[in-house]
């Protein structure tokens, strides 16, 4: 049974950084593409950003492209979202999805996901 878990949602002030982290468990986490969606208050989930398994090739959303950086540690099957100079539009439940690279048409696995706040 594969199993995706977030952590690392929190409030920040605007201008700030926060890290998340997705845990994968039940696969063969080398090989599975991975991505971040999220879904704003009163809006659709949408694509953030993805990333293939071996080639870690990583595809960005145009809205959070040169702010956001997707990495993964097959070492410790984590996959990472660093955001970066964060604004209130950022301001979204991050969900970690597993099993395509393809951005906007995600796999089937999903997490539970993580509340991120940006606001003063």
């Amino acid at each position: 049974q594969v199993q995706l878990v977030e952590s690392g949602g929190d409030l920040v002030q605007p201008g700030g950084s926060l890290r998340l982290s997705c845990v994968v468990s039940g696969t063969d986490f080398r090989v599975l593409p991975l991505g971040w969606y999220r879904q704003p208050p009163g809006q659709s989930r949408e694509p953030v950003a993805t990333m293939s398994g071996f080639s870690k090739d990583a595809i960005y959303a145009s809205s959070v492209l040169g702010r956001f950086s997707i990495s993964r540690d097959n070492d410790k099957k984590t996959m990472y979202l660093q955001m970066n100079s964060l604004k209130p539009d950022d301001t979204a439940v991050y969900y970690c999805n597993g099993g395509s690279s393809v951005l906007g048409s995600p796999g089937r696995y999903w997490g539970q996901g993580t509340q991120v706040t940006v606001s003063s």
